[in-house]
């Protein structure tokens, strides 16, 4: 089927958030967090790309929220997209969902794996879920803290949600968390064990995190984790 881009905007350096919708359907039918894939032709071959959903189910539309590389074979592709234009696309698909039920939970990324968690938050947070869950959200610098506006919002309004930005290269202006985003999970768990945690960002971040959980005794069933390169 064909996905076709509505709008797309510049969120910080390099980074778009796009809307899509799929013409040909009324309502698209996902899970918060699931991704979809872009299937394109570039230079004479077809090149398939994986990207979370970054918004909860709306009709037949979709958010992603995507970063360009440089020498990336289809995000220039997408980012050089105009209103109405269109692509082939498949899914929504993958496990990268809320747990059923609900736990208290963690919630850990860094830069555009910040993406599921939008969706996820949004879905959760305004069906009236009550459980406690907590955002780590790291990046090197301040502006590239993603939807920060949008988390504070949610903080502000909702006494379960809590917002922990991390910055590791702060300014001197910052008055915030600083450094990685491990030592923040690791102080967000304390003493408990009986808490989810969720992990989405580079596969190096994503691994030293796993381990340092295991390391202090969380159970590796509590740990749902998606990585990328």
């Amino acid at each position: 089927m064909l996905a076709k881009l509505i709008e797309s905007r510049e969120i910080c350096p390099e980074v778009r958030h796009f809307v899509f919708e799929v013409p040909e359907l009324g309502e698209l039918s996902y899970l918060p967090g699931q991704f979809v894939s872009f299937v394109h032709e570039v230079h004479g071959k077809e090149i398939t790309r994986a990207y979370s959903t970054a918004s909860p189910p709306s009709g037949n539309r979709f958010e992603l929220c995507l970063n360009r590389v440089e020498d990336g074979q289809l995000s220039p592709y997408l980012f050089a997209m105009q209103p109405g234009d269109t692509l082939e696309m498949t899914g929504p698909l993958g496990y990268f969902t809320w747990k059923t039920p609900v736990s208290d939970s963690i919630l850990i990324a860094t830069g555009t794996g910040i993406a599921p968690f939008r969706g996820m938050l949004q879905s959760y947070l305004e069906s009236g879920g009550d459980r406690d869950i907590t955002l780590i959200f790291g990046v090197r610098y301040e502006d590239g803290l993603l939807y920060r506006d949008e988390f504070e919002r949610a903080a502000a309004t909702y006494s379960n949600f809590h917002f922990w930005p991390t910055v590791s290269r702060p300014s001197e202006t910052w008055r915030g968390r600083q450094g990685r985003v491990q030592a923040h999970a690791l102080e967000a768990l304390g003493e408990r064990r009986d808490m989810d945690v969720y992990i989405c960002g580079m596969k190096a971040m994503v691994d030293d995190v796993r381990q340092r959980l295991k390391g202090i005794g969380l159970d590796r069933k509590r740990i749902v984790y998606e990585k990328y390169d």
